[in-house]
């Protein structure tokens, strides 16, 4: 007899077939945005690590510092005894910078987000979703047991009817700020508005944004002016730690009484080992980089604005497009799964390493790869990337 756990390897066939199979690769860092992928030198346009802070000797220090300190292990769980001084005093300096009453720290992006929003709303509630929200909000979303609406992607008409035909009494609005494969950002004063409008909670996911958008890198929320003396009493606010931050973990943000209710409720806070110190300490570091360096953020956008202008008129005449984007994530839609994968191929055997995005994390047909640029990059790493693009593009007669 035939035991289900003997269909594995059929199963993994057919990921091949597909096209969907993915691959880890063992990497290391090197100068810039250079990386040593399974031994191999590569010109990285990869990396979340949108500001160049992940090597920066500053934070480097601060680390080392912190382990002196506190040692290498938090030891428990934040209620119990894994809540530092170095995590108290970074949640301090959180709330700070994104101008709001209080912030909340976590060891991971995706457990914040899985915890947080089970924690807000259950069963006979209403949760709110954007379509291309990421994975660890749908997750959470699931895992609440409300009843979930999802709405088009950015469409606010979609909501507000969704809104107001909802009987429910407590409702959630949930949405990436920027989102993490498109790049495009969501309208967040039109998304308070509707909340506003509808006595709903809003929950908005910056884990893109952060440290880049916003007056100082202080983020969406406070590009939108829904901070300090304007902040909302139904925003919360979250954000990871791994990108442009540099380091590691997230943290959500918004009025005392809502975080004081996540330290009661999220499961992914009180039953996990809280975050070693000496990333607090480093996150403590890269907050004051953040906010004096801002030359970082001006020559991301220049690295940004260089490859849109160096993008347009390489993909007249292909079936190719450049997503709508004026942040780091710039989504070159390519189409089909294998086209996607030559593509990223022929970039690899050109010395430069572009990830390949395909189903179930984009729809059906928009395979594409995924351009993140850094502060790291020069204006000849972005050169030579449209360079092997241009030699790669389909253009009639010629495959890829």
């Amino acid at each position: 007899m035939t035991s289900w756990i003997d269909e594995f390897p059929a199963r993994i066939a057919a990921l091949d077939d597909a096209h969907l199979r993915r691959r880890r690769r063992a990497v290391a860092p090197a100068e810039g945005a250079h990386l040593r992928v399974d031994g191999a030198p590569m010109l990285a346009f990869c990396s979340n690590d949108y500001l160049g802070l992940a090597a920066h000797p500053a934070l480097a220090e601060a680390a080392c510092a912190g382990t002196r300190e506190f040692g290498v292990g938090s030891g428990g769980s934040p209620l119990v005894s894994g809540h530092s001084e170095a995590n108290a005093a970074l949640e301090q300096d959180l709330a700070h910078f994104v101008q709001l009453p209080r912030a909340l720290y976590f060891y991971a992006g995706y457990a914040t987000n899985i915890g947080i929003v089970p924690a807000l709303v259950g069963a006979g509630d209403a949760l709110f979703s954007d379509a291309l929200n990421h994975a660890c909000l749908i997750d959470g979303a699931r895992l609440s047991r409300a009843t979930v609406h999802r709405y088009p992607h950015a469409d606010l008409a979609a909501l507000d009817a969704l809104l107001a035909a909802s009987p429910a009494r407590r409702k959630l609005v949930i949405s990436d700020a920027v989102f993490s494969m498109d790049g495009d950002v969501a309208d967040v004063r039109a998304l308070h508005a509707l909340c506003e409008r509808h006595d709903a909670l809003l929950l908005i996911d910056d884990a893109h944004g952060f440290g880049v958008l916003g007056p100082e890198g202080r983020g969406t929320l406070a590009e939108a002016g829904l901070v300090g003396a304007h902040a909302s009493p139904r925003v919360l606010y979250m954000a990871t730690l791994g990108k442009a931050a540099g380091v590691a973990g997230a943290f959500v943000a918004g009025p005392d009484a809502l975080v004081e209710w996540l330290v009661q409720k999220t499961r992914s806070y009180i039953f996990a080992t809280a975050a070693p110190a000496l990333l607090a300490r480093a996150l403590q570091a890269s907050l004051r980089v953040i906010a004096a360096e801002g030359w970082r953020r001006e020559h991301l956008a220049q690295r940004i604005a260089q490859l849109r202008d160096g993008l347009a008129p390489l993909l007249q005449g292909t079936h190719w497009q450049l997503g709508d984007s004026r942040t780091a994530v710039q989504a070159l839609v390519i189409g089909a799964n294998d086209e996607a994968l030559a593509v990223m191929e022929g970039l690899r055997a050109r010395g430069l390493w572009v990830p390949a995005i395909r189903p179930p994390t984009v729809p059906e047909g928009t395979a594409r790869l995924r351009i993140a640029l850094s502060a790291a990059h020069t204006e000849a790493d972005v050169a030579q990337l449209l360079g092997a693009l241009a030699e790669l593009a389909p253009r009639a007669g010629k495959a890829v």
